[in-house]
């Protein structure tokens, strides 16, 4: 068994967003790679000919891309990226080629630096704006917006000659209290959403929609079309251009915008007239796409209170709206958004039984179909139905696009261990029950070959156990060379996120540097995630500590009586949920982890009321704390940290305004206090998630060397520890 060195980390590729081009000859998708000396992630676009005819070409590369779309002829390819100034030199065609960008001279200098790059303005970060390609005429990408304060989120208008782009526009007070903030000057707010993970300290600066001149980049805005709400900053406005000539976005118009999770579709004019309300305040309504016609608009909705209720594919249509999908009791997958096949059929991606599957949605107008009145509160949904059994039980679907008439299909499909890669298949071919049926599947990219041909990936199985007499399922991941039978294996278990979330065999360098040192992977579908439905997801709800832990403890026991693992072996990790669920388990089921590691997670909800960015989450499932001080406090896991006998190697990150560092500093201080062994690692400048390359590979030699430090078998811990901890340091 050779280990998977922790510093391949640099060498990992993950694929982003897919997009097939109209006429469906060709499919952009983005990557994120690591660039070692920079100490960062880079977003790159790459485009690849539909039929596989050849490997994929690099567009960009060191300033990073995100958001690609087509335009409506197909020639042009814009993007979101912060490059410091248009682009200085050609880029090269390939011979007999399709007038794409040649893979080695896209604007690079003889160094392999993006000219674009190179020059800038040394004196201030460049903003991210939408930049354009030219793919009939080849050359480098040409900027197209200037805003000052960035492009947000964009769309082609359906004349090819402008765009809609979303970007922040502050007052002349705002702006100057914006660089008063960059010389360090204190922070001022009235806001009740006074902070978000990712964003930071939040202010008043509205974004607005604005229409942008495709060549000359002199933009308009549209006053009132502008955003609002608790999470704005972080869902956006989600702008959709249809063929009608209306522009539909999402926002929040309460009179407490930062206390609502609801969100409404708004249409309106490219002029800015006629602003049109089509929603009723009672979704969290987002992702809104025009029908081919621009006559029907279909959109995601979620409920504003409660998150347990499955998110659903809407359709607006006539003045009224209506669920499709509520017969389904399943949720769209996270990241899924409705596509337009024709102008009755849909597709979508959604959360079932633990796959992310691929759903038809029948959008054809009904003679006489009740669809729901302006409330959108329809009993029943149309017909969805499960395609692509071709996808199997074994990967993933982690994107979906199609063309513009709908007979090409873009998809990106997650391996435990093939990796994560780029498809492109005739929608005809969505019907296939098996892989072989599927004659025009296409695969496009290799992003990882070097990776997973040199080292070995996991395997993968599903497995069930019974709970309480419910049927929990789960993901085992284990090297190849590995016997499961032999019994004596160590085990992690890796807990989800969420808790609305679901796990699925995925390629992942977590899973295969730990397979690779001889662990068995447990990832747990516990009752409180999504994907089995509304009642399953609803078991957690206000009684966090309960169910799930029941439902790990028993899968720690399933694959122990299964022989394939060492009960006196056994670890956890996990972030989010993940690290919260850990709360809990160690201090209900002390006996359960050999050691433990619960990674930016929350354990006295009490104090995270106000310092998290969730307050609008809390009140909607504990109501506010001094009105449910009993259920808030029997939800944390602190106020049973006496039993804490498990080690503890505790992490956050400092600036997590998710799961404030406050609480992991807590729990880890609590457990020292009582001589358990304990280590806490923050991480500066990190937010809900670790960010850089060099900090992903810290955090797996810290979780590997905390294994090896209390595990049993391992005589020498100190082998493992790239840090030199001995033991009880």
């Amino acid at each position: 068994m050779t280990e998977l060195p922790l510093s391949a980390f640099y060498d990992l590729t993950q694929v982003g967003e897919v997009a097939v081009s109209p006429t469906g000859d060709r499919v952009a998708f983005t990557t994120i790679e690591y660039d070692a000396e920079a100490d960062e992630p880079v977003g790159s676009l790459f485009v690849a000919p539909a039929d596989g005819s050849r490997a994929p070409h690099r567009l960009t590369r060191v300033s990073g891309a995100s958001a690609p779309a087509w335009s409506p002829d197909g020639d042009r390819l814009a993007f979101l990226a912060a490059r410091d100034e248009d682009a200085e030199r050609r880029v090269g065609r390939d011979d007999g080629g399709d007038g794409d960008g040649d893979d080695g001279e896209n604007g690079d200098d003889e160094n392999g630096e993006d000219a674009s790059a190179a020059g800038g303005n040394d004196d201030e970060e460049p903003t991210q704006q939408v930049w354009s390609f030219d793919l009939a005429l080849g050359g480098d990408a040409s900027q197209i917006t200037d805003f000052e304060e960035g492009a947000e989120e964009f769309d082609w208008g359906p004349d090819g000659e402008r765009l809609v782009v979303a970007a922040r526009d502050p007052t002349d007070a705002e702006k100057a209290y914006l660089d008063g903030r960059e010389e360090g000057e204190p922070i001022e707010t009235e806001r009740l959403q006074h902070k978000l993970d990712g964003v930071g300290y939040t202010d008043t600066v509205r974004t607005y929609l604005h229409v942008v001149d495709a060549e000359t980049g002199e933009a308009e805005r549209l006053d009132d079309a502008h955003g609002g709400g608790a999470y704005q900053e972080l869902s956006g406005l989600q702008p959709d251009w249809g063929a009608t000539d209306r522009i539909a976005f999402t926002s929040c118009r309460e009179d407490e915008p930062d206390d609502t999770l609801v969100r409404d579709v708004f249409t309106i004019a490219p002029d800015g007239t006629g602003l049109r309300k089509l929603t009723d305040s009672d979704l969290s309504a987002n992702a809104p796409v025009w029908s081919p016609d621009g006559d029907r608009l279909a959109f995601l909705g979620g409920d504003p209170v409660n998150w347990c209720i499955p998110t659903q594919v809407y359709l607006y249509e006539d003045g009224e709206y209506a669920s499709l999908t509520a017969d389904l009791d399943r949720t769209v997958a996270r990241g899924g958004a409705p596509v337009w096949a024709d102008e009755g059929t849909l597709y979508c991606l959604f959360g079932d039984e633990a796959r992310t599957r691929l759903m038809r949605v029948d959008a054809d107008p009904v003679a006489g179909d009740a669809a729901a009145g302006a409330g959108g509160d329809a009993d029943g949904g149309r017909a969805a139905e499960r395609v692509f059994e071709a996808q199997g039980d074994g990967r993933a679907m982690a994107g979906f696009d199609l063309s513009a008439d709908g007979e090409r299909a873009g998809l990106v499909f997650s391996h435990p261990s093939d990796g994560q890669d780029v498809y492109a298949l005739d929608s005809t071919d969505l019907d296939a029950d098996e892989e072989d049926e599927a004659e025009s599947l296409t695969r496009l990219s290799e992003v990882n070959a070097d990776l997973v041909d040199e080292y070995a990936m996991p395997e993968s199985r599903r497995i069930e156990w019974d709970s309480d007499g419910e049927a929990i399922s789960g993901i085992v991941y284990h090297d190849p060379e590995v016997d499961l039978s032999d019994g004596d294996h160590p085990l992690v278990v890796a807990i989800h996120g969420g808790p609305i979330s679901y796990d699925e065999p995925v390629f992942s360098f977590d899973h295969a540097a730990l397979t690779s040192r001889g662990y068995v992977v447990l990832r747990p579908n516990y009752r409180g995630g999504s994907s089995y439905g509304r009642e399953f997801a609803e078991a957690l709800r206000g009684q966090w500590g309960t169910h799930e832990v029941t439902d790990i403890a028993n899968g720690v026991a399933d694959v122990v009586e299964r022989g394939w693992v060492d009960e006196d072996r056994v670890f956890g990790y996990g972030f989010s949920y993940g690290g919260i669920a850990q709360g809990f388990l160690v201090t209900q089921e002390p006996d359960l982890f050999t050691a433990a590691a619960p990674e930016h997670g929350i354990y006295d909800l009490r104090s995270a009321y106000g310092t998290d960015d969730s307050h609008v989450w809390m009140e909607n499932e504990y109501g506010l704390p001094w009105e449910n001080p009993e259920g808030i406090d029997a939800s944390s896991s602190i106020t049973d940290i006496g039993n804490v006998e498990t080690p503890l190697l505790v992490t956050a990150g400092q600036e997590d305004w998710r799961c404030p560092p406050s609480q992991s500093e807590q729990l880890y201080v609590a457990a020292r206090k009582q001589g358990v062994d304990a280590r806490l690692v923050l991480y500066e400048d990190e937010h809900h998630d670790i960010g850089t390359p060099d900090r992903a590979i810290h955090r797996l030699e810290e979780l590997t060397a905390w294994y090896a430090r209390h595990d049993p078998a391992v005589d020498d811990p100190d082998a493992d520890d790239p840090h030199g901890r001995g033991n009880g340091e």
